[in-house]
């Protein structure tokens, strides 16, 4: 059995960084064959963000976001990847004790519901991680 089978994280999404929703949206329709969701804005994050299947676009809403600030340095492109967890908390607690670097000491809300957490790239290879649990 796997790590990720043992402790419950598998992967969740992987996301874009995108200058518009709207305006890149089509191109991973086409590429896929799905259906972009509706955009949710997370104004606590700054961003909008949608889903094409398991790809998440994710906009920025204004200048001061850490994606406005990501798009900035890097242009539009692999913004994070995200695992799913069921039990986000203890992750984030064996995590650190592991010696990896948290962005989000407590979760956070994120897109449908979700419980949310990053981990720092610095101790993650240089990708932005993220923590997903969905709720019950």
């Amino acid at each position: 059995m796997t790590q990720s089978q043992e402790t419950g994280r598998r992967l969740d999404h992987v996301a874009v960084a995108v200058k518009s929703i709207e305006e890149s949206r089509h191109l991973f329709e086409l590429i896929s064959g799905e259906v972009c969701s509706t955009p949710e804005t997370l104004s606590e994050q700054g961003v909008r963000v949608a889903f094409v299947g398991r790809l998440e676009l994710v906009e920025p809403l204004d200048m001061n976001s850490g994606t406005a600030r990501f798009l900035q340095r890097h242009g539009q492109g692999l913004h994070h990847v995200a695992y799913q967890t069921d039990d986000l908390d203890g992750d984030l607690v064996e995590l650190k004790a592991r010696g990896l670097e948290l962005i989000d000491e407590t979760p956070r809300n994120g897109a449908s519901g979700h419980r949310v957490a990053f981990l720092s790239p610095s101790s993650t290879n240089g990708v932005l991680i993220e923590l997903v649990e969905r709720p019950a």
